[in-house]
């Protein structure tokens, strides 16, 4: 069952899930808790500033898709249409009203998959918990609402730096919600504060130290409630067990007199409790950190995972995460044997995910779907998501290195290969990508002008489309790279998706599989920048501004 999914979340469920087959979802939906608020709210034809609109550049805005969305939850119709379409009224057609409408549509979707029995985690923070609360108590009624967790993710947060008039936000909203009133439920149990346990299990069992409280035996509503009357140890009472049970527990010396004549108590031991039943405040699950940190910028700690799993689900059975991101979910579940669901838009989470799991779990079983298989599938992906395409066709060819989105221009790199070149030091191979339908030989040309720009050895143009003649003369004209220790290479290689597709890769030297090593950047500026620091064979290659490293080049470990 475990299935790994590499596309559009909405098209995934509809297409792919089948209804009432999911135990359990939890979503971690995109959300940005350190952009402007008022900018969710601006209408679409405002001016905000520039530092808005970067505050804004990872929220969704409203746009084709949006309203695409928004006609989806009206034509289902239901409560949810109601809810969505005051919304719309109250706050405007904004960026707020988009994110509503993106997720309203796959919550129905969410909702449709799961089992009658089963149960939604939906992890937000305050600026939109408040709206989605609304979305999800139309979708499963009010009566489906179970709780609202709270999460502190960590004990201070400096929000009111440079002035700041605000509180410290160190919390983030899970709101747990049930398809039914027959809901799966695993109590689950906090250690007793230790204050707790100074007062209450303040005895000492002679021989083996063990810690007990006495607790009583006596039956509450005495004969009134069926309780049985007899006698121990010398004391007639309505008791709270049966005369066997009771004779059981003294002979396991588990019933204590402190003198004679006083009532008998019940021993309970400390190791045999179970703790505290979990509480809808959980503030001792810290932010993922350390070795289990991917430097993933909405990373979630596996024990928080963990937690959720286990109390909404039992081995064996389905969970489904639709935002999987880094993979902690499909991680957490692989770990306690639960069978799982990731779908994810981006092919580096997707690669992510498959190198996590590869790292920490080798004998893992898991299929991957949603990656170009044929030359339509690719054309599709093309289509739909230029820059997705790219960082897919860069990595069928091995790039170790891509440029990321929404960087401005490429500069001609699309993605990178290093290698060893013998005597001649670090060898290098640069990547562009074209997706389009039409190519020709100024492609091939301007390859051949950033090779030289950037001192590389060569360069491999992927293009979607079948090159021209006249390309394939003028990457013939390259020649060959002038200082190899791997014979005969061509400067400039056109490999086509279709022949890649097909097994035929281009000619590259010897790749050694590099010294790995995950290393978030220090710098806070962008939380979404990933620089991640590369060793090839004890030389560190620090990716450029707006380059990442690819997953399988990093080691991950949790």
């Amino acid at each position: 069952m475990n299935k790994l999914f590499f596309g559009d979340n909405l098209h995934v469920l509809r297409e792919r899930i089948s209804p009432e087959s999911v135990d359990l979802v939890y979503l971690d939906p995109p959300f940005n808790s350190n952009a402007n608020y008022n900018v969710l709210f601006r209408e679409d034809g405002g001016a905000p500033t520039e530092a808005q609109a970067e505050a804004f550049r990872d929220t969704w805005e409203w746009g084709e898709h949006a309203a695409e969305a928004y006609e989806d939850v009206m034509r289902a119709s239901g409560d949810v249409a109601l809810a969505l379409k005051g919304m719309r009224a109250w706050i405007g057609q904004n960026a707020m009203m988009a994110y509503l409408a993106m997720m309203a549509v796959r919550l129905q979707e969410l909702r449709d998959v799961l089992k009658p029995t089963g149960s939604l985690y939906l992890h937000c923070d305050p600026n939109a918990s408040h709206y989605l609360k609304l979305i999800l108590d139309a979708l499963f009624g009010p009566s489906g609402f179970r709780t609202e967790i709270s999460w502190r993710r960590q004990s201070a947060h400096n929000d009111a730096k440079q002035g700041r008039k605000q509180y410290g936000n160190v919390r983030d909203t899970i709101l747990f919600y049930t398809k039914s009133d027959k809901w799966k439920w695993n109590t689950q149990y906090t250690p007793y504060d230790p204050g707790y346990v100074r007062d209450f299990y303040k005895h000492r069992e002679p021989g083996t130290g063990r810690a007990y409280r006495l607790s009583d035996l006596t039956g509450p509503g005495g004969a009134a409630k069926g309780n049985p009357l007899y006698e121990v140890m010398g004391v007639k009472r309505h008791w709270r067990f049966s005369k066997e049970k009771m004779d059981l527990l003294i002979s396991q010396g588990r019933v204590v007199q402190t003198k004679p004549g006083t009532v008998p108590a019940q021993k309970r031991y400390l190791d045999e409790m179970p703790g505290v039943a979990l509480q809808n405040d959980w503030i001792d699950i810290k932010a993922a950190s350390g070795r289990e940190a991917l430097g993933y910028p909405t990373q979630k700690p596996l024990s928080l995972l963990e937690r959720i799993i286990q109390a909404s689900s039992d081995p064996g059975d389905v969970v489904l995460d639709p935002f999987c991101g880094c993979g902690t979910t499909v991680e957490a579940a692989e770990r306690i044997g639960r069978q799982w669901i990731g779908i994810d838009v981006t092919h580096y989470a997707v690669t992510l995910i498959e190198a996590r799991l590869k790292a920490n779990h080798p004998n893992a079983s898991f299929s991957v779907h949603g990656r170009p298989v044929d030359l339509a599938s690719a054309r599709d992906l093309a289509r739909r998501d230029k820059h997705q395409f790219q960082w897919w066709a860069a990595w069928r060819v091995g790039a170790q290195t891509y440029r990321e989105e929404k960087r401005g221009a490429d500069r001609g790199i699309d993605g990178n290969i290093l290698y060893k070149n013998g005597p001649y030091g670090d060898g290098r191979i640069i990547i562009s990508v074209k997706g389009g339908e039409h190519v020709g030989a100024q492609m091939v040309r301007d390859l051949r002008g950033v090779i030289e720009r950037e001192e590389a050895e060569m360069g491999i143009l992927v293009s979607l489309a079948e090159p021209t003649q006249p390309m394939i003369r003028e990457a013939a004209d390259a020649g060959f790279v002038t200082r190899s220790a791997h014979g005969r290479l061509p400067r400039i290689q056109i490999a086509t998706i279709e022949d890649m597709l097909s097994g035929r890769m281009p000619k590259l030297p010897p790749l050694p599989i590099p010294e790995r090593k995950l290393t978030p950047s220090i710098r806070r500026k962008d939380k979404d920048q990933l620089e991640l620091l590369l060793p090839f064979e004890g030389e560190k290659i620090i990716p450029a501004k707006g380059v990442f490293v690819d997953p399988r080049f990093v080691t991950l470990t949790g």
